[in-house]
Formats: C-alpha cells, structure tokens, sequence
C-alpha cells in the first residue's frame, strides 16, 4: 500500500488549504486513515482520524471545528480541509493508513501500518 500526499505550500493566518492523500495497492475502502503534522523540534501529533466508512471522524481538540476530514473510496483519496489556519498549524503533514485502528488508539502514530512521505504546510502570520 502506497500513501501519496499533496496539497500543502505557504497560506497566510486565516486562510484555507486542502491536503488530499492518494491510496494505491489496497483495496482503500477497507482502510481507516489519518493525518498527522510534525513540527521542526516536535513529536508528531495527531490531527484527525476517518473510519473506514467515512462515517465517523474524530479530531485533535486544537484543529475541531477548523479541519474537516473526508473521504471518497470511488478516488481512492482521503482529504484534509484546514480553514482559517494559524501559524502554530505550521508543519509537515502525514496522512497514514491501517485496516481497522481500535477507536482508543486513533491518536498513536504507532497504530498506523502505512504512510505518506509528508507535505509541507506554512502558515504565516
């Protein structure tokens, strides 16, 4: 399974960006997925999540309400809508991918078998 992510540049404080991520090598219906960021010096966080369905996703409690995953199977593709950006999102950007992520455990990079190579966001005040 290969994770493509695309999307990420330079938005200014208040801005939007969407993120997408493409799946290929799998049957990506049967994958749940999440994002990630790292910061330079920083551990990676968590984002979000999207079950494999799309029907639930969950959040970080610092992007809820700003960032919206979604997910279309047809497309193979999983996206990340981050409005009204601030500086402090600035980082690179991780989508990744497992069968099924147990809901405790969502927010651990450890859980995830499958991973893009990042795409770099920069919000500037």
């Amino acid at each position: 399974v290969q994770l493509q992510a695309s999307g990420g540049g330079l938005v200014q404080a208040g801005g939007s960006l969407r993120l997408s991520c493409a799946v290929s090598g799998g049957t990506f219906s049967t994958y749940a997925a999440g994002w990630f960021r790292q910061a330079p010096g920083k551990e990676r966080e968590f984002v979000g999540h999207i079950r494999r369905s799309g029907g639930y996703t969950y959040y970080a409690d610092s992007v809820k309400g700003r960032f919206t995953i979604s997910r279309d199977n047809a497309k193979n593709t999983v996206y990340l809508q981050m409005n009204s950006l601030k500086p402090e999102d600035t980082a690179v950007y991780y989508c990744a991918a497992k069968g099924h992520v147990i809901l405790s455990a969502i927010r651990s990079p450890e859980q995830y078998d499958y991973w893009g190579q990042g795409t770099q966001v920069t919000v500037s005040s």
